[in-house]
């Protein structure tokens, strides 16, 4: 498929013919072409009667507004359902914005977590017709009915709690292009029971399970249809260690080569009942989500987080020791009363416990979270810009938050990528300061004094820029050039990176590419083909 333009879903096991043109389409905009739609499907298997004539389009966020718009009116539809997040809401804007102008009759009806809160203040809301807020598994049928039987319902309306055993299962409408390219989202349950004031899920209670027996077998259909990769939404998936330890043991019955497992699990609760099946899968089949957050008990207690760090410390230690999971660890940097030296105690003590990756994130000011108790408080700035990351407060200014994304950015490349696993303990290790991150923190500041840029920086520049730093810093250049070349070899490359190899004999200079373009067309050389 030409990942350039929407995938579109018919029923399943039916293929597009001459039928009539959809009334309804369901569409929305993802991060990545991988990533798929699962709300959409919930919709689009709930809709009863109206699911012969609606279709599902997904598009992704780096395709241009007028392709999508002229996508959708291409099918000519009456209703146009619009799925927006935090990632696609201005571009989303951009589209509801353009379908108005040019098919006004269209109704555009909104629905998801970025337009279920404050829905008074937003511009996206303004020019659509019509809001769903909540889960609109059953709504969105019930909205669309009233559309087309010619009622003028409210614009705004709230979705009742759907009884999740008696909604109809989304699996049967992943098509067999899902299944072969893309992530599954899967989950058992909705809601979570904590109330970290920075998450949505503080506000989505309660917590409510689908049946067990009916999710087992619906896994055992994507199964069957070759599905190895399933990425469970739930928010915290260990909470009924019962559930669980039934999932892990169905997928450990069968298991087949190939498979991954991703769950955002509570760090603090893994019990010896998960622990001895956990330790069955094979290294690299499981992926743990887990948010830390902060080590500070302050802060905790500031944004009503519960957590036993104890417990927390002593489970990755677990997972680190004695299992082959992927370990993805959370902090947040701004969050209220959060020092950057608190934050910087926070890396170092994460760092010590050895998970894979750890995502150094930027406070952000999701709509409908109660963090914005402590705007006056601790003088909170929050960018009016999706994502709505945090400008400064009362303990960072904005050019420590400038550098504090910079030094996340860096980490991705560095730490999260994998590339430097050798050389990176030489880095966070080096006698410039005892603790890792300060090293990391000055590395950063001097990248970004080099390199004049915080993205597109290549694998092999990064490893240039680290043998001069730590060479300058005392580090044996033999030392670095070895576990730089070992590093180098691991991520695919062949014999010693470019900068460390001796400079060819001089050669004829080329034209520059401003102008070889230009050169070709004078001389008459043909375009390449």
């Amino acid at each position: 498929m030409d990942k350039g333009t929407a995938a579109v879903y018919f029923p399943a096991g039916l293929k597009p013919g001459p039928a009539p043109m959809p009334e309804i389409l369901l569409a929305t905009l993802n991060a990545r072409y991988i990533h798929t739609a699962f709300g959409l499907r919930c919709l689009y298997a709930n809709l009863g009667e109206l699911q012969e004539r609606c279709e599902i389009l997904e598009f992704d966020i780096k395709q241009r507004a007028v392709d999508i718009v002229e996508e959708l009116l291409d099918l000519n539809p009456k209703i146009i359902g619009l799925g927006v997040y935090i990632w696609n809401v201005t571009l989303s804007t951009e589209v509801v914005d353009l379908l108005k102008r040019l098919a006004p009759d269209v109704k555009v009806v909104l629905g998801g977590p970025e337009v279920s809160y404050e829905t008074a203040t937003q511009e996206i809301i303004r020019r659509a017709d019509h809001v769903i807020t909540g889960e609109a598994d059953l709504a969105f049928a019930e909205l669309c009915r009233s559309l087309l039987a010619g009622a003028t319902p409210p614009k705004v309306s709230a979705a009742s709690l759907p009884d999740l055993a008696k909604l109809t299962s989304p699996y049967p409408f992943y098509k067999d292009q899902d299944i072969a390219h893309r992530v599954l989202y899967v989950e058992v349950s909705r809601g979570c029971p904590f109330s970290c004031e920075f998450c949505l899920s503080s506000v989505d209670l309660p917590v409510r399970a689908f049946p067990l027996g009916d999710f087992l077998l619906e896994m055992g259909r994507l199964l069957a249809r070759g599905a190895r990769q399933f990425k469970f939404l739930d928010r915290t998936f260990n909470l009924d260690v019962r559930v669980s330890v039934a999932i892990l043991e169905f997928f450990l019955e069968h298991w087949q080569a190939g498979m991954f497992l991703h769950f955002e699990m509570i760090p603090d609760r893994f019990p010896e009942a998960l622990r001895g099946l956990i330790a069955k899968f094979p290294p690299g089949a499981l992926q743990f989500e887990v948010g830390i957050q902060s080590f500070n008990d302050e802060v905790s207690s500031n944004i009503s987080r519960r957590q036993n760090v104890v417990r927390l410390e002593d489970n990755l230690r677990f997972l680190k020791q004695c299992t082959g999971v992927h370990v993805h660890a959370d902090l947040i940097a701004g969050l209220p009363g959060e020092s950057l030296e608190s934050f910087a105690s926070g890396f170092d003590r994460l760092w010590r416990l050895g998970p894979q990756e750890i995502q150094l994130g930027i406070l952000k000011r999701l709509r409908g979270t109660p963090i914005i108790r402590h705007d006056q408080t601790f003088a909170m700035v929050y960018s009016p810009l999706a994502p709505y990351e945090l400008l400064a407060n009362r303990d960072l200014d904005f050019a420590t938050l400038q550098q504090v994304k910079r030094v996340a950015r860096h980490w991705d490349v560095l730490g999260n990528s994998g590339r430097f696993s050798r050389t990176l303990p030489l880095l966070l290790g080096q006698s410039r300061h005892a603790s890792p991150f300060w090293n990391l923190w000055d590395f950063s500041q001097r990248l970004h004094a080099w390199m004049g840029k915080n993205q597109g920086i290549s694998p092999a520049n990064l490893a240039e820029q680290l043998f001069l730093y730590l060479r300058d810093a005392g580090v044996d250049p033999a030392v670095l050039e070895s576990s730089l070349t070992a590093d180098h070899l691991a991520a695919g490359g062949r014999g010693c990176p470019t900068f460390l190899t001796p400079p060819a004999s001089p050669r004829t200079t080329l034209p520059s590419a401003a102008n070889r373009r230009q050169l070709r067309h004078a001389s008459g050389e043909p375009p390449p083909r």
